[in-house]
């Protein structure tokens, strides 16, 4: 019965990633012949002053990222679990900015941050009125808001249904013991939704690490190397300067920080981590 999934598995991940994993030790312009480079491509990646920046860069935006997407993704989450009607529109609404594209929305957001042309200029509101893409802080944060703008909507579909899955009666004994909205929030809700934290938790840090589309239409990692994340690097090394094998080795390092975040990630949930949240409840 496993037998398709490991296939799939095999075909689309396994393979792909060992072709990669050789490739980094090749020297190929993507459209000559593949010679063997060795360690050559290896030692440019790990030599090149900007990787340190680059890796540093990546880290930030999944930190930053984390630390918005996931406390508004949880309230907005537990919000939009009620019952009521107005909360299901809500949550239609909400979901919107999840089915636009990327390249589209990073579009948008650049032309309605342009200082003569933009929003603030429109709407003669001094405080918009920012060199927002051309200030490397400023471009940083517009890069995490618009990052999270888009996602939040996803993970709080994921909040919504693990608040769903608890059972009503402990809130009914909450409420019979004096509990207020806050203390059940903290002592029920919370707790219980721990695998589905930790699920979208390792969602946002894997995601984070191949963030490429928007950042390159919504700044292309400036100014200066301000948003150059790894994903970019790999980008301009392998289709804008032709490297593929070192390209190929940034993939490869991808690949590692992400299996080790993940598998990080999964040792703080605990061992339990694979089971219901309801369990034992």
């Amino acid at each position: 019965m496993a037998a398709p999934a490991l296939v799939a598995f095999a075909g689309f991940g396994v393979i792909p990633l060992a072709g990669v994993l050789l490739l980094s030790f090749t020297q190929w312009d993507g459209l000559g012949d593949i010679r063997l480079a060795g360690f050559e491509s290896w030692r440019a990646v790990l030599g090149d002053p900007g990787l340190p920046h680059a890796l540093w860069v990546t880290f930030l935006v999944m930190a930053l990222s984390w630390a918005v997407q996931t406390p508004a993704a949880l309230l907005l989450g537990v919000f939009l679990a009620g019952r009521q009607r107005y909360r299901a529109v809500l949550s239609v609404l909400y979901f919107i900015p999840l089915l636009l594209s990327s390249a589209a929305i990073a579009i948008t957001y650049k032309a309605l941050l342009d200082p003569n042309f933009g929003l603030g200029a429109g709407l003669g509101i001094p405080l918009l009125v920012q060199d927002w893409l051309g200030d490397p802080v400023l471009a940083f944060g517009v890069v995490i808001f618009v990052v999270s703008w888009q996602f939040i909507p996803f993970h709080s579909l994921l909040y919504q249904g693990g608040v769903r899955q608890i059972p009503r009666s402990m809130y009914e004994a909450a409420e019979l013991d004096g509990a207020g909205r806050v203390r059940t929030f903290f002592s029920i809700t919370l707790p219980q939704l721990k695998y589905t934290i930790i699920t979208s938790s390792t969602m946002v840090v894997i995601g984070s690490l191949t963030f490429f589309d928007l950042i390159f239409v919504l700044t292309a990692g400036g100014p200066g190397d301000a948003t150059r994340v790894l994903a970019l690097d790999m980008y301009k090394r392998g289709f804008q300067a032709n490297l593929m094998g070192p390209a190929s080795a940034i993939a490869v390092i991808l690949v590692l920080v992400g299996l080790a975040l993940a598998l990080l990630l999964r040792r703080i949930g605990g061992r339990d981590a694979g089971h219901s949240q309801l369990e034992g409840a």
